[in-house]
């Protein structure tokens, strides 16, 4: 996977505009794959899904927790892609007073696809979701890239949680 471009995708997303007003002042905005990594040093890592107990206890809070020391290294955007719809991923990061991680809501999981990391969590009742990986991407193309163990779309994993942690891409980004 490293020297690949990242897939070029669509998403649909929610952004605030506070000239609607009201309770729910967002409206929809398509973002590509471009608008996220052109001329961009970035972290991208993929979870299963938002709100379920590895992401939401470790996995995204501890990237937002070293956030500005991956920004030392010369990182310049943090994301966090899943396989839930933007109302989802916004609700999500909201509730867990992320101000430095960006949330790419993957509905359509298209991106996930692309980049084969698209499976089956029907014994959860999740449908389709995100294995677990992360890559550093240089201006829209994956330098290095890491994925969990185990993949496989028969739901006897573990859900393995050792190869896409924040402490791995910083003893990468502290080696370079």
């Amino acid at each position: 996977m490293i020297n690949v471009k990242v897939p070029q995708v669509v998403f649909r997303t929610r952004v605030r505009d506070e000239s609607i007003g009201g309770d729910n002042p967002f409206k929809w905005e398509d973002k590509t794959t471009e608008d996220y990594f052109k001329s961009k040093t970035a972290i991208l890592f993929s979870l299963p899904g938002a709100f379920t107990p590895t992401c939401s206890t470790y996995q995204l809070p501890d990237f937002e927790k070293l956030a500005e020391q991956f920004y030392s290294k010369g990182i310049d955007v943090i994301y966090c892609l899943s396989v839930n719809d933007a109302f989802v991923m916004n609700a999500w990061a909201e509730k867990m007073n992320i101000c430095n991680v960006k949330v790419i809501p993957d509905g359509s999981g298209n991106m996930t696809r692309f980049l084969g990391m698209l499976i089956g969590k029907n014994h959860l009742g999740f449908g389709n979701r995100s294995w677990r990986f992360m890559a550093v991407v240089n201006n829209g193309v994956v330098e290095k890239w890491w994925q969990e163990p185990g993949i496989n779309n028969d739901g006897d994993d573990s859900d393995p949680y050792i190869e896409s942690t924040p402490e791995k891409m910083m003893e990468y980004l502290g080696n370079k």
